[in-house]
């Protein structure tokens, strides 16, 4: 099963139910957690401890089972969430309308309805607070990590990592959000990756980003 997506998101906000709408809607959800062997780096949640937006993500609906102990998210999501002392997978059905939504907004087809993300969490003073989220986004034959923060409860991307894509067009991902055009030779440049390579890749990370806006993002206006 092809993964699409994993998110950052950090305000508590109801489930948007399409890019732009901010409609709720009602997707199934399941919910795992996985629990690091490794402690996380230092990290701490006083002020300035860290440069990342740390509001929780709204789910929107109850996990089947609720968080339970597992090993379900993979060594590439740990990796790029070393902070996390847990990690929920997180599984959302996108509804035939959210897939008809995404697919007119970004011009690709969905391929999978069952969307996963990782939510990373980190306690501090008792507290246990979201710290992050990622998802895993496939495309001409490399695997990349999208990881995910948010402004006023929109996902935006913080950072992308990937073997065998250079880093210099991964780093053009960061900042970018589901209202960017994630064009290359546009917003986007390739920057020593191959142009076939690097516009699949685009493709594929806009769409990540078109549907982690219409699961997890809030109201906006443009």
């Amino acid at each position: 099963m092809k993964k699409l997506a994993g998110i950052v998101l950090l305000v508590s906000l109801p489930v948007a139910a399409a890019a732009c709408s901010g409609g709720t809607t009602t997707t199934n959800t399941t919910a795992t957690t996985t629990t690091p062997s490794a402690s996380p780096a230092g990290h701490t949640d006083a002020p300035g401890a860290s440069p990342h937006n740390h509001d929780a993500l709204s789910t929107g609906a109850a996990g089947h089972g609720g968080d339970a102990a597992n090993s379900d998210a993979p060594a590439s999501v740990r990796a790029a969430l070393p902070d996390a002392q847990s990690i929920t997978t997180q599984h959302k059905d996108i509804s035939d309308a959210q897939i008809a939504s995404i697919e007119k907004e970004t011009g690709t087809k969905v391929a999978d309805k069952d969307h996963h993300s990782y939510l990373a969490f980190s306690t501090a003073g008792g507290t246990r607070k979201q710290i992050g989220a990622a998802t895993l986004v496939k495309a001409n034959g490399k695997e990349m990590v999208v990881i995910y923060d948010s402004r006023n409860g929109v996902p935006y991307i913080r950072e992308v990592r990937a073997e065998g894509v250079p880093q210099a067009f991964l780093d053009g991902f960061k900042g970018k959000g589901h209202d960017d055009k994630f064009q290359v030779g546009g917003d986007l440049k390739a920057n020593g990756a191959d142009e076939a390579m690097a516009r699949a890749v685009a493709a594929a990370i806009r769409q990540d980003a078109v549907t982690m806006q219409t699961l997890y993002g809030g109201k906006h206006s443009h």
